[in-house]
């Protein structure tokens, strides 16, 4: 059964990997963000509308030639379909570009993979933007948008290979999915690409049902289903690819897309002719003045248009309800979306909305309402409907404004209160050393307590001593002021922005996974490139980034850790770039109890120094696991006592947590034994590793100590964060 058949009718849902027991996945390289950076284009509430319309139809011209007509209708229809579209050709291209593809092939390839989904323009509005779970009949019909897409493309495309990597693009590779006469090696390359690039892109997105996942968790997906729904072998070779330097590779993507490609090529591909106009326009400064109030008011802000479609959903609508816009916008409005119920908790039924009220009577009204709010918990807020009317008496929509009633301070409220009594640095009036120590411990217990992400962005100016040698340490003053604020204008409402020391700040994104906060910094990383700095004569500079997430076992230390290994492969990959590590895992505390209830078994009298022990398995392949492990060697600062074939074995000195020394932790040492094997069910089955886990106090009088137990707990959840394990039963 298909993960995309449980809720609504996003195109990610016939992409991502299929699970028997479905279940909602939780919350780098430059590689991965050539397809991310073109995110989906909510048609509403996003001041980059515009600009990325018109960059995408460039792009999309020159590779469509003709038949850019398709994309155009696609995007009219459902824009995050196109966006989504878009991204998967992106990638394939890097991917096809890497493999030194013939150039008629990697033609074939980016067409199909630009209009894989254009089906979905015959599928109707009311399943195809549906809020709520499809039924049996909407199910069949989505997936029926495959065949709907090889018809279309059937009367106007003259090549059989595009025709094949579309029909065949949601084949599975073992042939268990019905409806398809090849399997294995016998499916089209390029419909084995696009469906891995389309699976991982669909996975990497935010939609209404879920948050995107982390890159490396979505690797980890991959994996898991190598061998039945995609084929192992290209899923190695794509996961590899994203762990290697690309700026040489986008440069050629940026050539080929922007450059070398003529409409005349692509039309070749195309038997009828078809118009593709345009539908850019100029930025309007009025609307985004207003777009930028909206976002950064208190309240929540909704607009509605009179057939009932969510048209603007500003960010303080997105943190009081958990519903991102790029997820909502476009849908069509009814109470069940946010749960909406009276004062007597009875549900509003569609007929009841005071949203219809409204535009029926052209009446103002405030009512108090419950809302499910972010964290599944009622929230009591008072909803202002406003009725849109223009001049000529036309009934436009409803403007609902939601003002939080419930007088439970937010965590991001709290954050926000504590920014303006932290001690600043003198110079640039953000942060210290100190006060960002401080608060990284608080982020840290905060969300593991209440299970939600944060991610944490560690930014270097690039050459720094060059500008303090050329322009003097007032230019370098200058500059660092600059970018400290350029840092507090891109952050959001509960973030915290630090300078850590020298050229280097930090940023901790609060409930912001890590693959939102990378899209962040690479905004962020883009505007710095191309903003003129004065105390530079005009010259512009660059910064490189370092992103991570916080993850299962994690410490304050081991967080920043990770976030400063990721900021070093940036730099040493050639700076001015954003790089992201970590899965983001954050453990529950039903899998914490059980696995305690586990371990207990192993404290046995004659296990004199045996603290734990337990067997993980991880879907990736040996290789990459002890990667992996290295990453867990340096954010640990372990020292490695044995290291030889498929055995390890590590020391950790006593943890520096302040919640642990507030234990009574005297810093007992902890040797943890570990031994690898590399499985693999049957030839076209994926490779995975299997890890035996021996956790020893170095001396036996510390076994019994509870602090021990909870320190060796801890490393044991941030291995598995760390080699995308999951613990054998």
């Amino acid at each position: 059964m298909d993960v995309g058949n449980e809720s609504t009718s996003e195109n990610a849902r016939s992409a991502e990997p299929a699970r028997e027991n479905s279940r909602e996945p939780t919350g780098g390289t430059r590689l991965a963000d050539a397809f991310s950076k073109l995110d989906d284009v909510a048609p509403a509430g996003r001041e980059e509308f515009a600009r990325r319309v018109r960059y995408e139809n460039r792009l999309v011209q020159a590779r469509l030639g003709i038949a850019a007509s398709l994309f155009t209708a696609l995007r009219a229809k459902h824009p995050p379909t196109a966006a989504h579209s878009l991204r998967v050709a992106m990638g394939v291209s890097c991917w096809a570009i890497a493999r030194r593809m013939d150039e008629d092939r990697l033609d074939q390839i980016e067409i199909a993979a630009l209009l894989h989904d254009v089906g979905k323009i015959g599928v109707p509005d009311r399943v195809l933007l549906k809020p709520g779970k499809l039924s049996s009949d909407e199910r069949l019909t989505i997936e029926q948008h495959r065949q709907v897409g090889v018809q279309i493309l059937l009367s106007c495309c003259a090549s059989q290979e595009i025709l094949d990597i579309v029909k065949y693009t949601p084949a599975w590779y073992n042939g268990d999915k019905t409806g398809f006469d090849r399997t294995g090696e016998d499916l089209p390359l390029g419909a084995r690409m696009v469906a891995i690039v389309d699976a991982y892109d669909a996975m990497t997105t935010d939609h209404v049902y879920r948050r995107a996942m982390p890159k490396e968790r979505a690797l980890a997906e991959l994996y898991a289903f190598a061998g039945r729904q995609f084929d192992p072998t290209l899923v190695e070779e794509f996961s590899d690819l994203m762990t290697r330097e690309q700026i040489d590779l986008h440069r050629l993507l940026a050539q080929r897309w922007l450059a070398d490609l003529q409409s005349s090529q692509s039309n070749r591909f195309w038997s009828l002719g078809f118009g593709a106009e345009s539908i850019g326009g100029d930025e309007e400064t009025d609307r985004l003045f207003y777009l930028s109030i909206l976002d950064n008011i208190h309240d929540g802000v909704v607009f509605i248009d009179s057939d009932l479609q969510i048209q603007l959903w500003n960010r303080p609508a997105e943190r009081l309800t958990g519903l991102v816009a790029g997820a909502v916008v476009r849908r069509h409005w009814t109470p069940a979306l946010v749960q909406m119920r009276d004062e007597s908790n009875s549900p509003i039924e569609a007929e009841e909305c005071p949203v219809r009220l409204c535009l029926e009577t052209g009446e103002q009204s405030l009512r108090r309402l419950v809302l499910q709010g972010r964290e599944g918990d009622p929230v009591s807020v008072d909803v202002h409907f406003i009725p849109v009317i223009d001049n000529e008496g036309r009934h436009h929509g409803v403007t609902m404004v939601l003002h939080d009633t419930s007088h439970q301070v937010s965590l991001e409220q709290r954050l926000e209160a504590l920014q303006h009594q932290v001690t600043r640095d003198p110079l640039t009036q953000v942060a210290n050393r100190a006060e960002f120590d401080r608060m990284l411990a608080q982020f840290v217990q905060t969300h593991l307590r209440r299970q939600l992400p944060c991610s944490l962005i560690i930014c270097d100016l690039d050459h720094f001593k060059r500008i303090n040698d050329t322009y003097g340490h007032q230019a370098g003053d200058d500059v660092l002021i600059s970018f400290a604020s350029m840092l507090r204008r891109f952050a959001r409402t509960g973030d915290f922005v630090a300078r850590y020391g020298g050229e280097e700040f930090v940023v901790l994104c609060a409930d912001c996974t890590c693959d939102a906060a990378a899209r962040r910094a690479e905004e962020l990383r883009a505007d710095l490139e191309r903003t003129p700095q004065p105390a530079l004569r005009g010259e512009p500079l660059t910064a490189s980034f370092g992103v991570t997430q916080l993850q299962a076992g994690d410490t304050p230390e081991t967080m920043l850790r990770r976030a400063d290994r990721a900021l070093l492969q940036a730099k040493d990959s050639g700076r001015n770039m954003v790089v992201q590590l970590g899965t983001g895992d954050i453990e529950t505390e039903e899998a914490r109890q059980t696995i305690l209830n586990r371990w207990r078994q192993w404290f046995q009298p004659n296990r004199s120094q045996e603290v734990a022990r337990c067997r993980l398995v991880t879907c990736v392949p040996l290789t990459i696991a002890a990667k992996k492990l290295m990453g867990f060697i340096a954010d640990h600062n372990a020292e490695i006592l044995l290291f030889e074939e498929n055995q390890a074995v590590l020391r950790i000195q006593g943890s520096s947590s302040p919640a642990l020394r507030r234990q009574g932790d005297r810093g007992s040492a902890l040797d943890i034994g570990l031994q690898f094997s590399e499985i693999q069910e049957h030839e076209n089955a994926p490779r995975q590793t299997e890890i035996d886990v021996l956790v020893r106090s170095v001396r036996s009088r510390d076994r019994r100590r509870k602090n021990v137990r909870e320190r060796a707990r801890l490393l044991v959840s941030s291995l598995k964060s760390y080699l995308m394990a999951t613990e054998a039963l």
